[in-house]
């Protein structure tokens, strides 16, 4: 019943409407892909540049000097990458939601997985390959599906990280009853960490999950900030980019220390899928409550983002299940060690063959071509004083064993 004048009238406006908003979710969109490739590609470099550097420790594992491995390129070229692929996932947190980045650290469980195939010492028979492989592959298959799905139906939520919009979630009533149920659960689990003695590691990785829920939320903080000051508008005159700074430095550090009481009680593999699955969930708990990420998001896309998650979780478990217990290499036995024996070493005469500072434990190095250390070791009649001074003793003798005896 609208007259035709009224009619166009509210014609431009419905159009201005309708255009606006698919310009935005392409745009938010855009920010996500730049977001999820930088994470990718910081997890997959860091992955490359581990390895590297853990490739010029076995090589140098038996050098005399502890810090042989600062002097080779290896090492360093090692340590560039990994600098490189830390400042791309930290970049990352500046576009994209808190809650699509953290999930995204499935790539580096993969890369890894991946290099230690290529990288194999011991010869398989391709049927003996492929079941010796089948959860790697399974693994590494099952977390690429669920990455994909955590970049198509991820959040897509974009706030401008202001100052003003910092504080006001740092002060929202979500975020002050989340971090309430955080310290409460926290001290609990440290009381029984230091107290009862409770090493068990799931209670050590949810003491680093929870430092690293906050770890996230700060780092999303200070890269937006930086981000929007590259943009015209400084932010980092700001007394909350600074206690940010100080709160990321701060849990980082002690999610490290926790991390490595972890790393010398238990597995690496365990380490590596019980603390994604237990970090992630956090992180996105913390994301979801802080920066609001689900917020406007339709039942279909959250129910699709969780199912990626599950998925990335159950790769993430076959990759490190699969993966070998390293077994613990001795170089040469310490004759000094034994009672009434002298030290064999002092005039060079070695007990067992020099292996040249070349032996591994993993993947990364083919003893092969290293003959001499099958062969049976020697050992030189040496005299040793049994009785009083100036008194020598016999030489050692070896004694034939009876049936008798």
């Amino acid at each position: 019943g609208n007259s035709p004048s009224l009619q166009l009238q509210q014609l431009p406006l419905a159009t201005a409407a309708v255009s606006v908003q698919p310009h935005t979710d392409s745009f938010s969109y855009k920010e996500n892909l730049i977001g999820a490739l930088l994470a990718i590609f910081g997890h997959l470099v860091s992955s490359i540049a581990l390895n590297l550097q853990k490739y010029s420790h076995i090589r140098l594992a038996g050098s005399k000097d502890p810090r042989a491995y600062f002097r080779t390129k290896t090492w360093w070229s090692g340590f560039l990458l990994l600098l490189l692929g830390e400042l791309g996932v930290f970049s990352s947190y500046a576009f994209a939601p808190l809650s699509l980045i953290v999930p995204l650290s499935a790539v580096s469980v993969v890369a890894s997985a991946i290099i230690g195939i290529i990288f194999i010492k011991e010869k398989w028979k391709p049927k003996e390959f492929l079941r010796r492989y089948v959860l790697s592959f399974v693994g590494c298959g099952l977390a690429v599906v669920g990455t994909y799905l955590l970049v198509t139906f991820g959040p897509n939520s974009h706030e401008k990280m202001t100052a003003e919009n910092i504080t006001r979630h740092l002060v929202s009533w979500p975020f002050l009853l989340y971090m309430l149920v955080e310290i409460i659960v926290f001290c609990l689990l440290l009381y029984f960490y230091k107290e009862r003695n409770a090493n068990y590691i799931v209670i050590i990785l949810l003491l680093v999950a929870l430092l690293g829920s906050m770890t996230v939320v700060t780092v999303k903080a200070v890269a937006g900030m930086i981000l929007v000051s590259i943009q015209g508008t400084l932010q980092l005159d700001s007394p909350i980019f600074y206690i940010m700074l100080v709160c990321m430095a701060a849990t980082a550090v002690y999610q490290a220390t926790f991390l490595a009481q972890a790393s010398q009680l238990y597995d690496s593999a365990q380490i590596s899928s019980i603390g994604y699955i237990l970090s992630t969930t956090a992180a996105i708990s913390a994301g979801a409550t802080f920066y609001l990420d689900f917020m406007g998001e339709d039942v279909l896309h959250i129910c699709m983002f969780a199912l990626g998650c599950l998925i990335a979780f159950l790769g993430v478990f076959l990759i490190t299940r699969n993966r070998k217990k390293p077994v613990p290499f001795e170089p040469y036995i310490s004759m000094d060690a034994m009672p009434g024996m002298q030290n064999m070493h002092d005039k060079g005469i070695a007990v067992q063959p020099d292996l040249k500072a070349s032996f591994s434990y993993g993947a990364l190095e083919n003893n092969d071509s290293m003959p001499e250390i099958y062969s049976p070791a020697t050992l030189p009649i040496v005299q040793e004083q049994h009785g009083p001074r100036g008194v020598s003793a016999p030489p050692y003798r070896v004694l034939e064993h009876s049936k008798k005896e």
